[in-house]
């Protein structure tokens, strides 16, 4: 028997670390690693002893003989990363094992030196990876600030509801929320409450890891009109992110437009035609439940400007949304191209996974059928050129093989990336989108340092960003050897009564500790996992354990 790594996969490379045989890959070392979909196990070296699953943060990895229905398909999906390749070398003298040697801790700095103070914005996967490289290393004090007041950023905000697995990686930051050299200021928004350079005069160093919170535009016309909707909006909304409104979302369409063919998008699909029983058992925000519950979507078209080989989803995510219960999988067969890369697509393709769904001429002038299965239809070769109608949206105008054609649709959903937004007070680089810096270190900024999103674009799921921020903690403590980081020149708890004028609603770890609690027991008490607080007031309550029973 072999353990195999499923859908789920945050390539954060823990399991790398415990395995003693070298059979995951690829490594941190290897130049694949940050490029792959996934992490792999290889079958062939595998020797059942489970050092992988224990260490693994999201359970992304289960013995072969267990998984079952889709998930069974990732035991092929991991053997055949090694189809063609050849073994991996194993390092030391022993053939099959990692060498063991005396703990070695490269990042600690040298002994005679000052501890560092360091704030780090933003508490999503960069920043925790930031804040854990810098706690576990080196004896640094840590601020950790962010503009809501709760933590958990993107695990908390933008990993799916029916992905529970993923989320658990909160848990493993959540361990740092209390850790003694650790202060949590959350609540505290940077440009509003408190400056770029009052956090700087408070702190050896900056690590802003505040992500990308805006989205691509179409621009095309009618973009503008109600039932246009970003998916960053549709994913906060459904999420329970205090920026989007409850009642923000119409769900009264039998049909739903998708542009682009990202892992976002299948996320977005995948909820919309999801049962809702299934997703009572998530933590999905318990508005967007019920929207869902008396919603009418039928259909979602997700719309890609090139054909299916070069859909922008990955292979696990894909595989996953083909075995969906109760959901039939379609392809609109509208131009020839579209079964030529069917035909053509190999093995490890992500248009062979493609090949056992629907095809079908749609015709879209119908409207989707009110009974039967629910439906996602893949239409490629089709970029959108007007979102049309009069006053709200009626469906959107696409070109293709056909000719062009227009899609009825009650709502269109763009999904075609994240962008960044500036930072008051800090560099901005319009055109990517990030803060110009080198290897972390913001440019012109001595002391400041960026990861995650805002420093090397939206690319790389929860665990790219374990190596993006070694790189920018490495950069940040070479710094501090060479004597480049400015003194500060206030105490941290100075820092922490500046922002408390300012802010006057801040929430500590023990705070958050409450607003936890709370969650679970509404969540406990609607037979739910959890019940999100989706209001800042709420949040605040909770966290001061004054919330009343839900509604």
């Amino acid at each position: 028997m072999t353990y195999v790594i499923t859908q789920t996969c945050c390539s954060d490379a823990t399991c790398v670390a415990v395995c003693p045989v070298n059979c995951i890959h690829p490594t941190p070392e290897e130049r694949a690693f940050g490029s792959t979909e996934m992490l792999y196990i290889d079958p062939k070296s595998c020797i059942d002893c489970g050092a992988c699953a224990d260490a693994c943060p999201v359970d992304a990895i289960s013995p072969a003989d267990r998984l079952t229905g889709a998930q069974a398909r990732y035991a092929e999906v991991n053997a055949a990363y090694y189809a063609d390749a050849e073994p991996a070398p194993v390092a030391g003298d022993s053939p099959n094992f990692h060498p063991w040697g005396a703990p070695a801790f490269a990042r600690t700095l040298p002994a005679d030196f000052r501890r560092l103070r360091v704030a780090v914005v933003g508490t999503g996967p960069a920043g925790m990876y930031a804040a854990e490289d810098l706690l576990l290393h080196t004896d640094a004090e840590v601020t950790l600030i962010d503009r809501l007041p709760v933590a958990g950023g993107l695990v908390r905000y933008g990993v799916a509801p029916d992905h529970p697995a993923t989320k658990r990686i909160g848990e493993s930051f959540a361990r740092f929320h209390t850790h003694p050299r650790v202060r949590m200021l959350l609540g505290a928004e940077v440009g509003k409450d408190v400056t770029v350079e009052e956090i700087a005069a408070h702190h050896d160093a900056v690590v802003y890891a505040v992500g990308a919170s805006g989205d691509r535009r179409l621009d095309v016309p009618g973009e503008e009109l109600p039932g246009s909707v970003s998916a960053t909006s549709f994913v906060a909304w459904y999420n329970g992110h205090p920026d989007g409104a409850p009642d923000g979302i119409d769900l009264s369409a039998g049909r739903v437009v998708v542009v682009g063919t990202g892992n976002v998008a299948l996320d977005v699909a995948r909820i919309l035609v999801s049962d809702p029983d299934e997703l009572a058992g998530t933590d999905i925000a318990d508005h967007a439940l019920a929207a869902l519950r008396a919603g009418s979507v039928r259909e979602v078209v997700l719309l890609g400007r090139r054909g299916p080989e070069h859909a922008a989803c990955t292979r696990p995510e894909l595989l996953a949304l083909s075995h969906l219960p109760g959901v039939e999988l379609v392809v609109d067969d509208h131009d020839p191209r579209i079964a030529e890369a069917l035909a053509a697509a190999g093995p490890q393709d992500k248009a062979a996974l493609l090949r056992d769904a629907v095809r079908e001429r749609v015709d879209w002038t119908r409207p989707p059928a009110a009974d039967g299965e629910r439906r996602i239809v893949f239409r490629f070769h089709s970029a959108p050129e007007e979102v049309c109608g009069d006053g709200a949206v009626r469906g959107i105008r696409v070109t293709g093989g056909d000719g062009g054609t227009e899609i009825g649709a009650g709502m269109v959903l763009r999904a075609i990336g994240y962008r960044g937004v500036p930072v008051p007070g800090l560099p901005f680089d319009a055109a990517t989108g990030t803060v110009p810096h080198e290897a972390g270190r913001v440019a012109g900024k001595p002391g400041a340092y960026v990861v995650g999103w805002i420093k090397r674009g939206p690319s790389g799921g929860i665990g790219a960003n374990r190596a993006c921020a070694a790189e920018t903690v490495g950069t940040l403590l070479a710094d501090a050897v060479a004597g480049a980081l400015p003194a500060p020149e206030h105490s941290a708890r100075a820092f922490q009564r500046l922002v408390r004028r300012r802010s006057g609603h801040l929430v500590d770890a023990r705070g958050l500790a409450a607003i936890e609690r709370a969650e679970l027991a509404r969540g406990s008490r609607g037979g739910r996992p959890r019940s999100k607080l989706v209001t800042v007031p709420e949040l605040l309550a909770a966290s001061k354990g004054r919330l009343g029973s839900p509604r």
